[in-house]
C-alpha cells in the first residue's frame, strides 16, 4: 500500500530539512549584507536559488522568514548556575549566546531600525529572540534573591536589562565592542554593587 503523501494532491511539498536550512542561511547572509529594511523575499529567493513561490509555501512574509533565520543561528539559551549572582551573569553574557559574540552585535545592528519602524517584526523579535534572553536574566536575578545575595526589593524588570543596555550604548555610541573584560568591569563596578544585599558578604 502506498504511503499517504504529506501534502495535498496537486500541491507542491512544504519546504523543510536541508532546503529550509539553506534558505534560512541565505537569509542571514543577506540580512548581514543589506539589513532588514532592504531585504526582500525576491532577494532571498535569488540568493538561495529558489523561487519566491517556494518561500511563500513555508513563510507567509518577510517577518516570519527573518525571525526563523535568526532563531536558526541561536540555540535555546541555558541558565548558568555557578552559585554566584555575579558569575551567573558573567557566564550568561560571555558564553556562546552572549553579547561578546560578534555575530550577536552584527544581527542586532541589522534589525535595530526595523524593531522600531515595523511593529509586527518588533513584536515577533521581542517575543521570540529577546524573550528567551530575558527569561535567563530573570531566572538569575530570582535565584540570587532566593539566596539573599541581592536586595529583595530590587525591581528585576527595570534592573535586568541594565547590563545589556550599557553594552549596547558602548557599542553603538562609543564604538567599543563588548568583550569579557568590559562585561567584568560593568558587573564589578555598577551592576553587582547596586544590586547587592548590604547584608551579603562581598565576593572575591
Amino acid at each position: 500500500m502506498n504511503a499517504t503523501p504529506s501534502h495535498e494532491p496537486g500541491s507542491r511539498p512544504r519546504v523543510e530539512g536541508d532546503r529550509e536550512r539553506e534558505i534560512l542561511e541565505a537569509t542571514l547572509e543577506l540580512l548581514a549584507e543589506v539589513g532588514y529594511d532592504r531585504l526582500t523575499m525576491d532577494g532571498v529567493a535569488t540568493a538561495a536559488k529558489a523561487s519566491k513561490a517556494t518561500l511563500y509555501r513555508r513563510w507567509t512574509n518577510k517577518v516570519s522568514l527573518v525571525i526563523d533565520a535568526l532563531l536558526l543561528q541561536k540555540a535555546a539559551p541555558e541558565v548558568p548556575d555557578t552559585g554566584s549572582f555575579r558569575d551567573d551573569l558573567l557566564a550568561a553574557y560571555c558564553g556562546p549566546e552572549g553579547m561578546i559574540q560578534p555575530q550577536a552585535i552584527a544581527v542586532f545592528t541589522s534589525v535595530m531600525t526595523a524593531i522600531q519602524r515595523d511593529p509586527e517584526f518588533g513584536a515577533e523579535f521581542r517575543e521570540k529572540v529577546i524573550g528567551p534572553k530575558i527569561a535567563v536574566s530573570t531566572a538569575i536575578y530570582s535565584r540570587a534573591k532566593a539566596r539573599g545575595e541581592i536586595r529583595a526589593d530590587l525591581d528585576v524588570d527595570l534592573f535586568g536589562p541594565a547590563l545589556a543596555g550599557i553594552c549596547l550604548h558602548r557599542a553603538y555610541v562609543l564604538g567599543e565592542l563588548p568583550d569579557r573584560a568590559m562585561i567584568t568591569r560593568i558587573l564589578d563596578q555598577i551592576i553587582v554593587p547596586a544590586a547587592m544585599n548590604p547584608a551579603s558578604p562581598e565576593k572575591d
